[in-house]
């Protein structure tokens, strides 16, 4: 079987019982991709930021959004809880900063595993922070992820 192959796009997700290789692209963003290991069956989102401040849309920009959508999603397709396991991947700190409040990275890596934490389920593996981005491409079916680093750009964010 030949798998659907979509792009994902910051602030998506995706899940499916069809055979499907995902690709997107993190600089400080993350990816949590979700594997069903009873089903064989996978999901994956892209969020931006850590917390939804709860003012406008509960979007999956928001990784407490996202991560809960995206386990949500799964169950509707039949998972149970206790058969899914997470991969982690992003949050680079692609733009060069001394104010704390922009390391987005890693409020974003910190909430997907107090999140995943909480929900009790097991990150069995990860590609976190650093000064790169990633390119990653996530195969539904197996739980593959293949990953390439992308150099970024170093830009200077100043107080002043």
């Amino acid at each position: 079987m030949i798998p659907e192959k979509h792009f994902l796009y910051p602030g998506a997700l995706f899940a499916s019982l069809k055979s499907a290789e995902i690709t997107t692209i993190l600089g400080s963003c993350v990816a949590v991709c979700l594997w069903d290991s009873a089903l064989n069956i996978g999901g994956i989102n892209h969020f931006m930021l850590p917390l939804w401040n709860g003012q406008g849309l509960a979007s999956p920009r928001y990784g407490n959004i996202a991560i809960d959508r995206l386990i949500k999603k799964m169950i509707t397709l039949g998972s149970n809880k206790i058969h899914l396991i997470a991969k982690v991947f992003g949050g680079g700190e692609v733009i060069s900063t001394n104010i704390s409040q922009f390391h987005i990275g890693q409020r974003n890596i910190m909430l997907a595993k107090e999140f995943l934490e909480e929900e009790k389920i097991p990150i069995i593996s990860s590609s976190v922070g650093g000064k790169m981005g990633r390119k990653i491409v996530f195969h539904t079916t197996t739980g593959e992820v293949i990953q390439r680093f992308i150099p970024m750009q170093n830009m200077r964010v100043d107080e002043n």
